[in-house]
């Protein structure tokens, strides 16, 4: 597990990468890893919901 700082950096990575449209798949972190997950946290963030599409009835 990651020392807090490391946390807080790799969610800010995470968001930078979403900010500027990197596919997932560039994660710098191992899949076990805590970092991993803090690092999607932030890439998450910044990724546009899409919308449910409207239906009809």
């Amino acid at each position: 597990m990651g020392t807090r700082e490391d946390i807080v950096k790799a969610v800010e990575t995470g968001r930078e990468a979403g900010r500027n449209g990197d596919p997932p798949s560039v994660c710098p972190y191992p899949s076990t890893s805590t970092l991993r997950t803090a690092w999607i946290r932030g890439y998450a963030e910044t990724r546009p919901v899409s919308s449910q599409p409207e239906t009809t009835s």
